[in-house]
């Protein structure tokens, strides 16, 4: 701004010396008309740098500001460098805003901004899938007329946003949402959406889990507890054998609970993140293991065989785990075959691939329960489950085995015509005999 006035100053000066020359040459007529002529190309140099500048404020495209002359190059210049971080600064805004609608439409969780009269004013794509909306047809409509769900109308206009909705979702069957709305700005809202179906799934699991196991604890504890009562107020006129037979009873529970603690312990250790230590497992060994194990819990109730390869070879995978899942398989076989049946055991590689098969000729399972039989204490039939002794999580913690050693399990069965269960190791685990 000094350089202005410092030009203007000068051109007053230089107007004001030719009136003074021209008085001291006693020409004061041609002076003036010198000075005159001075101001009039100031003016009209003034008078075009100001329709210039009138040009490029009407103009509609970024052109540059244009250089000034005199007097007006320095306001020409710090116009344009105003102009210029104007510029900058408008870029810097445009560039976050885009991250940020890139941030939304990438989120999990859908975003939808309504104004105050509650009608749609934005939303990513995760909002438009949950909500069933169109991010173009749908701009500055009221969502109420879009998403006509009562619950959903009654949380949205009763202002009280404290807890968010759970809802039903508008466009898909069987999924569940859940909404919570942020009052900000100027009386506009912002509509946040979850799925929470899977959620609510591990939820009930969680709840069904926690009954589960409370009931089967409390079976035997209850019988234990009972036993000993009756022992302790009764010992000294129980006759011994009576009092032995309690006292085995109650042994019975015991190991019945000890049971369904370790199997729990080992479902527990099986769905955790740990890395699963992997070595070489010698086959021949650990069938061997698994029969005398299948034999031992029969007692010479069933046949029990063993058909395996000449050279079974190896498997990298952790030898107490597959301990755990293929000798489950075998004694569910011989829990849930009758006495005198029998119980095949098999090993197999075919196409590089590890075949194990449990082979009996049972009570069998109806075709609807086949796809539950790996749910925790999931049970065709309770009362046998019980009887034989079985805890409800065998199966369970099969399949967790199984997916750790990326194995799949077929279970093929009829009723009354027994079960076979076949489990296939991929070829990159299965390794020449050791």
């Amino acid at each position: 701004m000094r350089e202005f006035w410092f030009r203007a100053a000068l051109r007053v000066a230089l107007i004001l010396v030719c009136v003074l020359i021209g008085l001291a040459a006693d020409a004061l007529a041609p002076a003036l008309a010198l000075a005159c002529a001075l101001l009039l190309a100031g003016s009209l140099r003034d008078q075009y740098e100001i329709g210039r500048f009138d040009r490029w404020l009407n103009s509609t495209s970024d052109a540059e500001l244009p250089d000034g002359a005199g007097q007006w190059e320095f306001l020409f210049a710090k116009l344009a460098r105003r102009e210029r971080n104007a510029r900058q600064q408008r870029e810097d805004l445009r560039s976050r805003l885009e991250r940020m609608r890139e941030a939304s439409r990438a989120m999990p969780d859908g975003t939808l901004i309504m104004s105050r009269d509650e009608l749609i004013e934005w939303l990513n794509p995760m909002a438009e899938e949950h909500l069933g909306l169109d991010g173009r047809r749908d701009i500055a409509m009221p969502i109420l007329n879009l998403v006509r769900q009562p619950e959903f109308a009654e949380y949205l206009q009763s202002g009280d946003y404290g807890e968010p909705l759970s809802m039903p979702s508008p466009r898909q069957p069987g999924r569940t949402l859940q909404l919570r709305v942020v009052a900000f700005g100027d009386d506009q809202k912002l509509l946040l959406t979850r799925d929470i179906t899977q959620l609510e799934k591990l939820e009930t699991m969680r709840r069904d889990f926690v009954a589960n196991v409370s009931h089967e604890m409390k079976t035997p504890l209850t019988v234990i507890h009972g036993f000993l009562e009756t022992l302790e107020d009764a010992l000294p006129e129980l006759p011994q054998e009576q009092a032995l037979s309690f006292i085995r009873m109650a042994q019975q529970q015991s190991v019945r609970l000890q049971r369904l603690v370790d199997d729990l312990l080992t479902l527990s250790a099986l769905e955790t993140d740990t890395p699963t230590p992997e070595e070489p497992v010698d086959m021949r060994n650990l069938l061997d293991i698994v029969l005398v194990e299948t034999r031992a819990l029969s007692s010479g109730r069933h046949t029990v065989t063993l058909d395996v390869d000449a050279a079974p070879g190896a498997l990298l995978g952790c030898a107490r785990d597959l301990r755990s899942a293929l000798g489950n398989l075998a004694s569910n076989a011989v829990r849930y075959t009758p006495d005198g049946g029998s119980v095949k055991l098999a090993w197999r590689v075919v196409d590089g691939c590890g075949e194990y098969s449990v082979t009996d000729n049972g009570i069998g399972i109806d075709a609807q329960h086949i796809p539950r039989l790996t749910e925790r204490f999931y049970r065709v039939d309770r009362g046998r489950s019980r009887e034989t002794g079985g805890t409800g999580l065998g199966l369970a913690i099969v399949k967790h085995v199984l997916e750790r050693h990326q194995a799949t399990l077929q279970i093929d069965s009829q009723p009354g015509q027994g079960s076979r269960f076949t489990v296939r190791f991929p070829a990159r685990r299965t390794l020449p005999a050791l």
